[in-house]
């Protein structure tokens, strides 16, 4: 799933692109991506291209109009600008923004954000928002604090009986993190990933708050460096620790090891997490019943 980094420089170089083009149309071919109804997406037609930003893993698009396109990617969702419009054929899409911005030979120029969506699971959504209901939707309103740039201090903010590998990627509780950075954050403030949010103590908190800082901050000046339009359906992520477990740790060569669950894997290192515990994974437990 795109996380904080890869989202916040899908909305920078989107906002480049777009920023005072003109919307020509709107159309959501995917329609059960489009979550509401009114105001129409025919509606955003005429209106210019405002601004495109990010909260949390959320994509805002911003009209000169006072409306808002709110997308969430999900796992498998992808947005792109493109100077070909989509033909009929392309099932991977699963809304349409047909805009059009001055040349630099004073002609117009023709582009398209589209949504795709990779897979079958068809979870990637989109809202039509007034901005005024923009920040109310419960989608928005529901997020905690911002993981990067400058989140609050964490004390308080992950005090609570789970493991922080979990509270980390609660979007209720700081919004941005996921499964594949939350394994390099808590690797960079050497934290065990199931060390409880309520058994930090205040060296603890401050230590993984300049990680999750420096981690994120460190990913978006990657991409800044790396990544330019068209953006790759695959961004290269540089991760260390998250999908690397059986390779030598970066910082002390211990062998990382991981955690299976059905769905994802917590990767960490022994020797720098866990004072030297492998913990339990949860797939060779199932071998052994």
């Amino acid at each position: 799933m795109p996380e904080l980094p890869e989202v916040e420089i899908t909305a920078r170089l989107l906002d480049s692109a777009l920023r005072g083009a003109r919307i020509d149309s709107a159309l959501a071919p995917g329609i059960n991506a489009l979550k509401t109804f009114e105001p129409p997406l025919a509606a955003l037609a005429g209106d210019e291209v405002a601004a495109v930003r990010r909260r949390g893993k959320h994509l805002i698009l911003e009209t000169s109009g006072g409306l808002a396109l709110l997308i969430h990617l999900m796992s498998a969702g992808r947005l792109q600008v493109y100077d070909k419009r989509a033909g009929p054929r392309d099932r991977t899409s699963r809304l349409l923004v047909r805009v059009s911005t001055a040349g630099d030979d004073g002609n117009a120029r023709e582009m398209e954000l589209r949504l795709r969506e990779f897979g079958s699971k068809q979870a990637a959504w989109v809202k039509v928002l007034s901005a005024a209901a923009l920040e109310d939707d419960q989608s928005l309103a529901t997020l905690g604090p911002e993981a990067w740039p400058d989140p609050p201090g964490l004390l308080d903010l992950l005090d609570a009986p789970r493991p922080l590998h979990a509270i980390l990627r609660d979007q209720r509780v700081i919004a941005g993190i996921g499964r594949s950075w939350v394994d390099e954050i808590l690797w960079e403030a050497q934290l065990s990933p199931y060390k409880r949010g309520a058994d930090l103590q205040p060296a603890d908190a401050e230590r993984l708050r300049e990680a999750i800082v420096a981690t994120l901050g460190a990913a978006i000046a990657h991409y800044e460096q790396t990544v330019a339009l068209p953006i790759p359906d695959k961004l290269p992520m540089p991760l260390r620790i998250h999908r690397h477990q059986g390779e030598p740790c970066p910082r002390c060569g211990t062998e990382l090891e991981a955690v299976h669950f059905e769905d994802y894997v917590i990767a960490y290192c022994p020797a720098c997490q866990t004072e030297g515990r492998v913990l339990k994974d949860r797939r060779l437990s199932r071998l052994l019943r």
